[in-house]
């Protein structure tokens, strides 16, 4: 699958660039004198299958970048919390033994391992996203087989695990008593911070749940008593399905509703779906980013149409151009360079539009992606980092993170509608689309030059015009630019020039950690009456950040 994904990607790379002098030429009007609402920061939010990882080489280091980006703000989702076993990390797989019993049949609890996992984050400013699952083996109805023996391209997904507990007493008390220890670690109001959930996709049952919807909610409602048991403010909510085109949230909210279930908040996810063109000039990855934001659309749907629920804070679970990290293929050959970087820049700011449209609240969305320890460099797995090298994905979310304050308005002449968008996609002509935002006396305007199809095309010349500039601003000023294309901070790239060496050696791994940083460059703007304006170019697939002021 590797030589297969590598002979995909050394093709790509061997396209010759499109000659500079083909130009789209872009208009983008800023207004810093309009403040609207306050950055929302919904980005800030990760997650991955494997738990276990995340105390390891490359774990550590991509957690702390993550943390990095607004510490103490960020948050982290993993599966496979109180799943059995002896820790070992694997593809959609995990352990923390955090339940045994005895001889007699009495809970045997274990903090040890999970406590390691939470312990990692902490100290990297990394906030858990708690799943409350999987089922303990001793705790399954149907116990053997345990383990899956899922591997990328085969292997069945759903055992052991994924079944009802026999016990839903002993359920509810394993979660009280992790809580009671969590709070005793780490303080009542860090715990009183993170976020509690009950499974995922319970609504997938040939994957992730073995039992009846009715089940799912018994199990949800045990796993929240659970937790208030031990913490009566935790925050708490659900029910973390998968975005499959159903009206499972609208049963769930009556379930709660008429239960009388607490919900602080609700959890859904939202993946696109890419698929791979072969025609008769070649062959590419075309994105689905229309599927994703329907996707999300159908649940926001369902919740603003309930009353008791529209206000409630939403996070979407996983939001993702696809829906496996740990498969590969050729349709997945987007994933190292710069067209998933361009994807998120594109589809973030829409899906803030369309929860702006359905008038709900949306809080968080969470990027399923992380990083898989000890693989081949660059080996086509949906993650942030490779081998402890940031992607340019990675640095997308550095640039999100340097947005702060109040979003002003950034209109572009060649950004494509959130209608459009949803029904087409982007085809035919690129989305090239900005969003800024306003911090005492910085602006900072975040430009993308986006298509769904994997192909090269002519860069962008997008003029701006900045009006209602701050009077603090006035003069000759220096504009900080970073850059995120097929020549800047982009690790891939650089890996696809020096040959594609499996075993990069120490002075190619030092080259591609340079590759891989945002370098920000200068130049010269002159504020003038609270104007200026300038000129920047945009790779196709590019992203450009702006800040002028500090």
């Amino acid at each position: 699958m590797l030589k297969s994904l590598l002979a995909i990607a050394l093709v790509a790379s061997a396209v010759p660039a499109v000659a500079q002098d083909r130009t789209i030429p872009v208009n983008i009007v800023v207004d810093a004198s309009k403040p609207g609402a306050p950055v929302n920061p919904i980005w800030r939010f990760f997650g991955a299958d494997e738990p276990n990882y995340a105390p390891m080489k490359d774990g550590r280091t991509t957690l702390a970048t993550l943390g990095q980006l607004m510490p103490d703000h960020v948050y982290f989702r993993t599966h496979n919390l109180f799943t059995s076993g002896d820790g070992t990390a694997a593809f959609k797989w995990g352990s923390t033994n955090i339940y045994t019993e005895d001889a007699a049949g009495h809970p045997v609890y274990n903090w040890t391992i999970i406590d390691h996992i939470f312990d990692t984050y902490r100290a990297r400013h990394v906030k858990p996203y708690v799943e409350l699952g999987f089922m303990p083996e001793a705790l399954s109805t149907h116990p053997e087989p345990y383990q899956h023996d899922f591997r990328p391209g085969s292997g069945a997904l759903r055992t052991g695990w994924a079944y009802p507990p026999k016990d839903y007493g002993k359920w509810e008390n394993l979660i009280t008593a992790w809580v009671t220890h969590c709070v005793a670690r780490y303080g009542r109001a860090e715990v009183a911070s993170w976020y509690f959930e009950t499974w995922n996709e319970a609504n997938l049952p040939q994957y992730y749940w073995a039992g009846t919807q009715d089940e799912f909610f018994r199990l949800h409602d045990a796993a929240v008593r659970g937790v208030r048991r031990a913490l009566p403010e935790a925050r708490v909510g659900g029910p973390d399905i998968a975005g499959a085109g159903d009206d499972y949230m609208t049963a769930f909210l009556h379930h709660v509703k008429a239960a009388g279930t607490p919900t602080d908040f609700l959890s859904f996810h939202a993946k696109g779906k890419p698929s791979f063109i072969k025609d008769g000039a070649g062959s590419h990855v075309r994105m689905g980013i229309a599927d994703q934001l329907n996707a999300a659309d159908h649940e926001f749907v369902q919740i603003a149409a309930e009353p008791a629920f529209k206000n409630k804070p939403i996070i979407i679970g996983e939001f993702d151009p696809e829906g496996c990290a740990a498969c590969q293929g050729p349709a997945n050959g987007y994933r190292n360079g710069t067209m998933y970087s361009s994807y998120e820049a594109a589809v973030f700011p829409r899906l803030m539009m369309l929860a702006e449209r359905r008038g709900v609240n949306l809080e968080g969305a969470i990027t399923w992606a992380f990083e898989f320890e000890d693989q081949q460099p660059f080996a086509g797995f949906r993650q942030l980092t490779s081998g402890g090298i940031d992607l340019p994905v990675m640095n997308a979310f550095k640039l999100f993170a340097k947005m702060h304050g109040r979003v002003v308005p950034a209109a572009s002449d060649a950004e494509k509608s959130l209608d459009t968008v949803m029904k087409e996609g982007v085809r035919g002509t690129p989305d090239i689309g900005s969003t800024a935002a306003l911090d005492a006396n910085s602006l900072t305007v975040l430009l993308w030059h986006y298509h769904d199809d994997d192909l090269p095309g002519p860069d962008a010349a997008a003029h701006l015009t900045l009006n209602g500039l701050p009077s603090g601003l006035a003069g000759t000023r220096s504009v900080e630019v970073y850059r995120i294309d097929r020549d800047h901070a982009n690790a891939y790239a650089a890996w696809l020039a020096m040959g594609a060496p499996l075993a990069p050696t120490d002075a190619e791994r030092a080259t591609l950690l340079k590759a891989a940083e945002l370098q920000p460059a200068t130049m010269p703007i002159t504020v003038a009456g609270r104007h200026a304006a300038l000129t920047v170019t945009v790779p196709r697939q590019g992203i450009l950040l702006l800040r002028l002021g500090h």
